[in-house]
Order: structure tokens, then sequence, then C-alpha cells
């Protein structure tokens, strides 16, 4: 089988912000949204509205990566589940606009990202499976967990994506 970066991206990266929009939505019907868009697991943790912001800026930054691409800007001003929602559907949007051939073009482009003091080197490849797809998923899991902490009646199949 062979697994292009389009491939091991975009369809996942969209996949994940479908499952994270229907957690979002299960969470506005079930409780207080305006308490839970702070909610945070620990005080040194970003907010549920950071976790999406985050999951969105990592989606969005790594296609930018590989692609050699401008992604959108966004402010960071989400306080809304309408809000988180329009930002998910913006990054999503983007997402599905870059041309596959300029994502596949870039796999094997060298890529250097610092991480505290430390220069690390990276293809396109590996930068986006071995940091860009955990970071992104780090950030959907910790918004799910957010809400299940806050009592939203969300499961496994909810985060897998196969209990909507």
């Amino acid at each position: 089988m062979t697994l292009s970066a389009y491939d091991a991206s975009v369809p996942v990266f969209v996949r994940g912000f479908r499952v994270l929009t229907e957690l979002l939505d299960k969470a506005e019907a079930q409780a207080d949204g305006s308490r839970l868009i702070e909610a945070r697991l620990a005080p040194d943790m970003l907010t549920l509205a950071g976790q999406v912001q985050r999951a969105s800026d990592t989606a969005k930054f790594a296609i930018a990566r590989i692609g050699e691409v401008q992604p959108p800007s966004f402010e960071d001003n989400e306080t809304t589940f309408a809000d988180l929602r329009k930002r998910i559907d913006s990054t999503v949007a983007w997402l599905e606009s870059v041309d596959r051939a300029v994502i596949e073009a870039g796999e094997a482009r060298p890529l250097s990202r610092k991480f505290k003091d430390t220069e690390h080197s990276f293809t396109a490849a590996s930068y986006l499976l071995t940091f860009a797809i955990p970071n992104f998923f780090f950030h959907v899991t910790t918004a799910y967990d957010i809400l299940r902490h806050n009592g939203v009646a969300i499961g496994k199949l909810d985060y897998l994506g196969f209990n909507a």
C-alpha cells in the first residue's frame, strides 16, 4: 500500500475535525457552554478553546510547511461553540483547498523545527507522521478529555466518530 503525504494528512485532519465538531455539538446541547469554553484539565493547560485553536494551527501549519503554501491567519478569539465551529470549518475549507499535488511534491522536503532550545530535522513526511499528526490528536484528545471531565456524556465511540 502506498500512502502519500496528502492521504496521511488532509483526510485524517478533516475527519478529526468532523469528530471534534460532533463533540462540541453534544457538549453545547448538554452543558453550560460559556463554562466549558474556558474549562481546562490543569492550570497550566490550554482551555477547550485553546485546544481547538491549537488543533487548527497544527493542521494548517503542517500542510503549509509540507506544501510551501501560505496558511490562513486566525485571531484565536473564539468564545462560543459557534465560534469554535467556524474556526474548524474555516480550517477544513482551507485544508481541502490545497492541491493534492502540492502536498505530495513536498513529501521529501527537509524541514527543521525548534523545540525548546533544540533544533530537530525532518523530512516533510517524517514531520507529518512523527510530530504533526500526534500533536493534532493530542489537542483533539485533550478537548475530548475536558468535555468528558466536565460531565458531557460522550464516550470512546464519540471520539472515534462512530456514535453520531
